[in-house]
């Protein structure tokens, strides 16, 4: 996907810097045509001749250098360019992409630009979580700019937390998937669930399951790859959120319902790979519960099913489902298929090794309403994301989704 496709690596000042150079080796050997734009402060970490090396061609660092392109240089670069990374992205570019200011090379032709731009944040936490720097790149996310990380971890200032740029190899997949948007779902609008509610007993403690929201955050990521406009509404989860995937947060089910309801309207595609719970508390303690010496008695009430909801309302829509199970798996997923009104539905069973909650890899088969199924070995979740997503574009093409 990359290979000949035309890159602007813009590089700023900040001690993940070495990682830039990965990253520039790593496009390179894809066949992309890597040209560096450098802030001064990122030449003060890295000489600008270790990038000239690894790219094969001249480093950018002032705006008023002799033109290398035809036209002048911020211009000619910006036009030329099929996509631009910025990484690291310190929370100084990232306020000038927000505000529009444009104090140096890079800035300036992140202004000028018209393509995609993929950020790669890399600051201190508290740079990081500051107001400003989130109502940064919340503006930017709804510009259209893609955003990889930042990462958990420990920090090059000795602190622990948010801020660790994204690893080159993640970054790479980000660049694919953003120039993978003229895919075959383009122009369409995707929404998926993950993750597992939790629904509060008290202040303190919540009835909830297993799900770590992997499988939901793999589809979301392989439709955004296809080309699809993809809105996750996520229960909680410590993901990362897909390059070019807006990310709505909740945490029970009735929240979920209320987040789906509001952007099932305008979706031409529904995958429900969240863990719903099927019932919550009829009255939440507002206190913390102490102990009694006893036994206590929860009442519970049923939650709606918001799957079953969709599927009245589907119409031309494709609805897939998820079904996990521990016994029973065939039969049980084919009865939900058909209350639902779903396509297909994903089928697992929780129990076998490497499939289910928690694991990076997955084990499912596909089943359909006329009767059909599809079995597949033990594959990556991403993987299992991918073949859905398959299986979602053979849908729109038959013919009556066109």
């Amino acid at each position: 996907m990359l290979a000949s496709k035309r890159i602007i690596l813009g590089v700023t000042g900040g001690i993940a810097v070495y990682k830039a150079v990965d990253l520039a080796s790593r496009l390179k050997k894809e066949g992309a045509e890597v040209r560096v734009i450098m802030t001064e402060a990122a030449a003060a970490f890295v000489q600008p001749l270790t990038f000239r090396a690894i790219s094969g061609n001249p480093v950018h660092l002032h705006r008023f250098e002799e033109p290398r392109v035809w036209n002048v240089e911020h211009i000619g670069l910006a036009e030329n360019a099929d996509l631009i990374i910025v990484a690291p992205a310190t929370a100084n570019i990232l306020a000038c992409m927000a505000l529009g200011r444009a104090p140096d090379l890079l800035s300036t032709v992140l202004l000028a630009a018209r393509g995609p731009i993929l950020v790669a944040p890399a600051m201190n936490t508290a740079m990081y979580m500051h107001p400003a720097t989130q109502e940064h790149l919340a503006l930017l996310r709804a510009r259209g700019v893609a955003v990889a990380g930042p990462e958990e971890g420990d920090l090059a200032c000795g602190s622990a937390g948010a801020g660790r740029m994204s690893e080159p190899a993640d970054i790479v997949a980000a660049a694919r998937s953003l120039l993978e948007r003229g895919g075959r779902l383009a122009g369409r609008r995707a929404l998926v669930t993950a993750g597992g509610t939790r629904e509060r007993i008290d202040p303190v403690r919540y009835i909830g399951n297993f799900s770590s929201g992997k499988m939901g955050y793999a589809v979301a990521g392989a439709l955004a790859a296809a080309g699809a406009a993809v809105t996750l509404v996520s229960a909680p989860a410590a993901l990362s959120v897909p390059p070019g995937v807006r990310r709505v947060e909740v945490e029970s089910a009735l929240q979920m319902r209320e987040a789906v309801l509001a952007d099932f309207a305008g979706s031409d595609i529904v995958v429900m790979a969240a863990a719903v719970a099927d019932y919550r508390p009829v009255e939440p303690a507002a206190q913390k519960i102490k102990k009694q010496g006893g036994d206590i008695t929860l009442t519970l009430t049923e939650n709606p099913d918001i799957l079953a909801e969709l599927g009245r309302r589907k119409q031309n829509r494709v609805l897939v489902a998820f079904a996990a199970e521990t016994e029973r798996g065939r039969e049980r997923a084919e009865a939900k298929l058909r209350r639902k009104n779903a396509d297909f539905i994903v089928l697992n069973d929780v129990t076998r090794p490497g499939a289910g909650f928690g694991t990076d890899t997955n084990i499912v088969a596909f089943l359909y309403p006329e009767g059909q199924a599809r079995e597949f070995p033990l594959m990556s979740k991403q993987e299992v994301a991918e073949r859905i997503t398959e299986e979602i574009i053979r849908l729109f093409y038959k013919g009556e989704r066109k």
